[in-house]
């Protein structure tokens, strides 16, 4: 089971759960508040080679329109079909059963440019403080 305090963060609010060399990736609660209610998504194919920050697919909700970013590089070894045909999943359980896609990462070395639970709640309180 994932944890929220396990995961890495992007400025962006996706956030990354690393099991082996396969990267999960995801919105926060906090994008999720954001947007309101997610209405469609719109992820790579399985097969489909990222880079670090890329474009990788689109969420529409009832507020705005938001791109989604890979927070990793690598190829996309699965996608999460049951937001797709269900995207209110994601507002649900944005950590369990909401995640959008599985990336091979190419290298793990990426992972230290994110953001920790910890820092990304500082992040998170230096945006209201700012707002």
């Amino acid at each position: 089971m994932m944890h929220p305090e396990d995961c890495k963060y992007t400025k962006e609010h996706e956030w990354v759960f690393v099991e082996g060399d396969v990267a999960a990736i995801g919105i926060s609660e906090y994008a999720t508040g954001e947007l309101g209610d997610i209405v469609y998504i719109e992820l790579p194919e399985v097969g489909t080679s990222v880079k670090q920050m890329d474009p990788i697919g689109t969420i529409e909700a009832v507020k705005t329109v938001a791109e989604l970013f890979s927070p990793v590089s690598g190829e996309v070894v699965e996608v999460n079909e049951e937001i797709v045909n269900a995207p209110e999943i994601v507002n649900k359980s944005p950590y369990e059963d909401g995640w959008f896609i599985k990336i091979r990462m190419t290298d793990t070395g990426e992972l230290d440019v994110l953001f920790s639970h910890d820092e990304y709640q500082e992040f998170l309180g230096e945006q209201e403080d700012e707002s």
